[in-house]
């Protein structure tokens, strides 16, 4: 079989995107606006949970190839630890130089820790192209303080600059997803039967 390199990249991107949530550690995963996971009965809940924000472009799909130049929000959970990581998830695919994005920070100015999760060449027939993966991490605090949404700024050392905006309703959906996500229903015979169910830390 022949791939066109339309279908190649698109190979590239859903591997290197199942690798990238794969090496957080998540067991699970779920969407804003879909129920958390709960334990089948007899089964102890899921110790870490991903959630994945519905996907946003930032710049038009990359040589019209679906999936390409979109940010999300994404959250890691850790049920046992009692902590979640919140980031700003970005995939950028462009041609010419080299961006090299190095660094986050939010509109107030605030550095946000900078998340360099791979970048990849994707051709250099006729000049280069190049896909970075990227993230910045994002305080729960600020989150829930930005009901009108916000922005973060990513810099590159090309000199770079690329501003996304998070809107109100992708928070809302992310932080109502993570509060089920922490929270999950339980079946109903666990809930009879609390003993069954792992001590709380």
């Amino acid at each position: 079989m022949r791939f066109t390199p339309g279908a190649c990249f698109a190979l590239l991107l859903g591997m290197t995107l199942t690798a990238c949530i794969q090496s957080a550690g998540t067991k699970g995963s779920t969407e804003p606006g879909a129920a958390a996971p709960a334990a089948r009965e007899g089964e102890p809940l899921p110790r870490f949970v991903g959630v994945i924000g519905a996907k946003a472009q930032h710049s038009p799909p990359f040589l019209g190839v679906p999936d390409t130049n979109f940010y999300c929000l994404r959250s890691f959970i850790d049920r046992q630890a009692r902590e979640t990581q919140h980031q700003l998830y970005v995939s950028d695919s462009y041609s010419g130089a080299e961006r090299h994005w190095d660094a986050a920070h939010d509109g107030e100015g605030r550095s946000l820790r900078f998340i360099e999760i791979g970048k990849n060449e994707i051709t250099c027939d006729g000049g280069c192209s190049y896909l970075e993966e990227f993230a910045a991490v994002i305080p729960e605090s600020e989150l829930r303080a930005s009901p009108r949404g916000l922005t973060v700024i990513f810099t590159g050392r090309s000199g770079a600059e690329k501003r996304i905006a998070v809107s109100d309703a992708q928070i809302a959906a992310q932080l109502s997803a993570v509060d089920r996500g922490r929270n999950p229903v339980q079946p109903a015979a666990a809930l009879a039967a609390p003993q069954s169910l792992p001590p709380h830390q």
